[in-house]
């Protein structure tokens, strides 16, 4: 079967605001988000890419946008079934102040139980892009054969859930996986096991360095922002 090469957007200005943007409409890249996606096409230079997939969403688009003028050959298709977690209610809401909700518990430690008020539950948030990658993983390798590679831009919340899928873990496990923006995660699916060959690769490791805070225990709903 295929290898998908999944990319989280580049930093978007939600992401810089500290809110969770959800499917609100207007969130771009920010400044350095754009800089992460023009670097974007140098770090797959030596990947043949069969086509491209994208969240509807502009910051997906955004962020593949130099790739796709790099490569004019390359085909992007749009994939409703990889957009953004609706996270309903809380959609554009500041992240500091949803963590003194109740349900953020929920979401932190037992998200297969979490759903958001008028929006979608992360079980099927998880369910629905896991069908949309079988489905183009299938499609993929029909039409270009069984080792080529494509890549799809998507969400925090989205790439973690698909890794947890890939790996086995149960959905209640999937807060521990992290991908910063415009990192690259790969997956190599076979007729009997996927297999995780990149997790959240930036090349850059500033992200490793101590932070102020609560060192990282906290997950952040959406998928953060990346290292300062």
């Amino acid at each position: 079967m295929a290898t998908l090469i999944l990319v989280r957007h580049g930093r978007s200005t939600a992401n810089t605001a500290g809110v969770l943007a959800g499917r609100t409409p207007g969130v771009t890249l920010d400044e350095r988000g754009a800089a992460q996606a023009a670097a974007l096409p140098g770090r797959l230079a030596e990947v043949p890419l069969a086509l491209a997939v994208s969240s509807p969403l502009q910051r997906c688009r955004e962020t593949l946008a130099p790739l796709l003028a790099a490569r004019p050959g390359l085909t992007l298709h749009t994939e409703e079934r990889i957009n953004e977690c609706d996270y309903g209610d809380w959609s554009g809401r500041k992240l500091a102040e949803l963590a003194d909700e109740p349900l953020m518990d929920v979401v932190q430690h037992h998200p297969s139980a979490a759903a958001f008020p008028g929006g979608e539950s992360m079980r099927a948030m998880q369910a629905r892009a896991v069908d949309a990658v079988r489905d183009w993983d299938a499609r993929v390798a029909a039409d270009h054969g069984d080792d080529a590679a494509y890549v799809m831009c998507s969400h925090g919340d989205i790439i973690k859930a698909l890794v947890a899928d890939a790996l086995g873990l149960h959905l209640d496990l999937f807060q521990r996986v992290h991908v910063d923006p415009c990192s690259v995660t790969a997956i190599r699916y076979t007729r009997t096991r996927p297999f995780l060959v990149r997790l959240g690769d930036t090349g850059d490791f500033g992200g490793l360095a101590p932070r102020d805070g609560d060192g990282g225990a906290t997950a952040q709903v959406g998928g953060g922002a990346g290292a300062p």
